[in-house]
C-alpha cells in the first residue's frame, strides 16, 4: 500500500463515475469525518507504521475534515504504544464480534496511560454481556447480528440509559468467511429499523467507492452515496424499505448525485446524526470519487 502524498484528483476513481459529475459541490458538511481509517484490516492490511504514517499526513492535509480516526484492532495495541510516534494520534478501538470483552477493555486501559493517544470510540459486537462495556467511559458502537435477532439488537442498544458517552449501531456491509454480502432488502431495513428507533449508526466493510456497482470479482458492493441517499428519503420522505432498496441498488450516479446536492447543510446535519461514519481501508478511494463527481472541490496535499 502506497504512502497517499498525492492530488486527491489523482486518486483511483471506479468505471461506473466517469463522465458523470455533479453541476454543482455538495455540502461539506455531508462528508465531515465520514470515512474511518481502516487501513489496518482486509483488505488493505498495511502495516501499522505504515498506516499511522498515512494517517498523521492527512492530518495536515486540505481533505483531513473527511477523514475520522485510525481503527486499531484490539490486538495492536500494544504495537502501537511502542511504535516510534513524533504526533498525537485519534484512534478507535476494535473488537471483532465473538472478542473476549476482558480483552478490549484491557486494551483501552492501556490507551488511556498514552497521553498522545485519543480514544474516539470502542466497537464490539452485540452480546448478552455487552452491557459491561457501558462503564469504560467511551462512545460505543454496537455491530448487530444479521437476522431475526437484529430486531432485538437494536431495541436493546435504543433502551441503554443516554450518558454522556454516546452508544450507536454498527452493521457489516461487506461478505464474510461466513456470510455473503447483505442484499439490497437487508441494508435498508437496517436503515429503517435505525431511523424508526432513532439510533445512529456506522457501517464497516465493502463501503470502497461512491456509488454502487459490482467488482471485477463478481462481488456486489454499495455506494457511501446511494446509502446517504437512501437515508435522506427515509428520514425526509418516509421511504419504506422498497423505495431504500431502489437507491442503495442504483448504479446509475446522475439521480443519485442530485439527491445528495440537493441537501441544505441542514438536511445534510439529520442525516450524518443517523450514519455517523464508516470504516474504509482506502480513505482516498472515496474522497477521489467525491473529487471525481464533482462534489467537493480537487485539492492538492
Amino acid at each position: 500500500m502506497a504512502s497517499d502524498s498525492s492530488n486527491v484528483s489523482g486518486m483511483s476513481t471506479p468505471e461506473h463515475s466517469v463522465g458523470a459529475r455533479a453541476e454543482r459541490p455538495a455540502e461539506r458538511a455531508l462528508f465531515h469525518a465520514l470515512f474511518d481509517d481502516a487501513a489496518i484490516f482486509p483488505p488493505g492490511l498495511a502495516p501499522l507504521p505504515l498506516a499511522f504514517t498515512d494517517h498523521v499526513a492527512r492530518q495536515s492535509s486540505s481533505y483531513a475534515d473527511l477523514v475520522g480516526p485510525l481503527l486499531l484492532p484490539a490486538s495492536a495495541v500494544e504495537e502501537l504504544l511502542h511504535l516510534q510516534r513524533l504526533h498525537p494520534v485519534d484512534v478507535a478501538l476494535i473488537g471483532r464480534p465473538g472478542t473476549d470483552l476482558t480483552l478490549v477493555g484491557d486494551a483501552r486501559s492501556r490507551l488511556d496511560e498514552d497521553p498522545d493517544v485519543t480514544l474516539a470510540g470502542v466497537e464490539i459486537g452485540w452480546s448478552p454481556d455487552w452491557h459491561r462495556a457501558l462503564s469504560w467511559g467511551t462512545s460505543l458502537s454496537i455491530e448487530v447480528p444479521r437476522g431475526s435477532e437484529q430486531e432485538l439488537a437494536l431495541s436493546d442498544i435504543q433502551d441503554c440509559p443516554n450518558g454522556p458517552n454516546p452508544v450507536q449501531a454498527k452493521f457489516r456491509t461487506a461478505s464474510t468467511p461466513d456470510s455473503p454480502v447483505p442484499t439490497p432488502t437487508e441494508l435498508a431495513s437496517f436503515i429503517r429499523a435505525c431511523v424508526d428507533h432513532d439510533l445512529g449508526f456506522k457501517l464497516t466493510g465493502g463501503l470502497h467507492h461512491a456509488i454502487s456497482h459490482t467488482t471485477d470479482e463478481g462481488e456486489d458492493e454499495f455506494g457511501f452515496l446511494n446509502v446517504i441517499a437512501a437515508i435522506r428519503w427515509a428520514v425526509a420522505h418516509g421511504a419504506e424499505v422498497p423505495e431504500m432498496e431502489s437507491l442503495l441498488s442504483q448504479r446509475d450516479p446522475v439521480p443519485i448525485l442530485d439527491i445528495i446536492t440537493r441537501m441544505s447543510e441542514a438536511d445534510a446535519s439529520v442525516v450524518r446524526a443517523f450514519f455517523t461514519a464508516y470504516g474504509c481501508c482506502e480513505v482516498m478511494d472515496p474522497i477521489g470519487d467525491l473529487a471525481a463527481l464533482g462534489l467537493i472541490k480537487e485539492t492538492t496535499v
